[in-house]
């Protein structure tokens, strides 16, 4: 699961490699803004990551193995107190925007969900 102190280390790294390309120093004090538009880039790493999960639950759902069942199982019981604990499948719900169900059910049409990973993690053109 991504956590927000996970993106927010991911958009770290990601503009610190940025800063190396540029041989950018920590005490220029030049704004994050500026070295992407010196680049003529924009933030993809997390998107990346973001694409990368989604093909890989469409390859696990498709494949209708044991990793299958476990990624989809639950575990009879009682759950300890506290919040719910975030599921590697919630960023799954929460980037697509629907149920896991359906999620599952698009899923198994590999075409329709290479387009649907495309719409979901689409980088806009900095030139448009």
């Amino acid at each position: 699961t991504l956590h927000a102190s996970d993106v927010r280390r991911i958009q770290a790294l990601e503009m610190k490699c940025y800063r190396r390309i540029l041989r950018i120093s920590w005490t220029d004090h030049r704004t994050n803004e500026s070295v992407l538009e010196q680049l003529g880039v924009e933030r993809t790493l997390l998107n990346i990551i973001k694409r990368r999960k989604l093909q890989y639950f469409g390859h696990v759902t498709r494949a209708g193995n044991i990793t299958t069942h476990i990624l989809q199982g639950t575990i009879n019981g009682r759950r300890s107190r506290g919040r719910p604990r975030r599921r590697w499948t919630d960023d799954i719900r929460d980037w697509l925007g629907m149920s896991l169900a359906e999620c599952t059910h698009r899923a198994r049409d590999r075409t329709g969900w290479r387009k649907l990973i495309l719409d979901a993690t689409i980088v806009p053109d900095p030139q448009a």
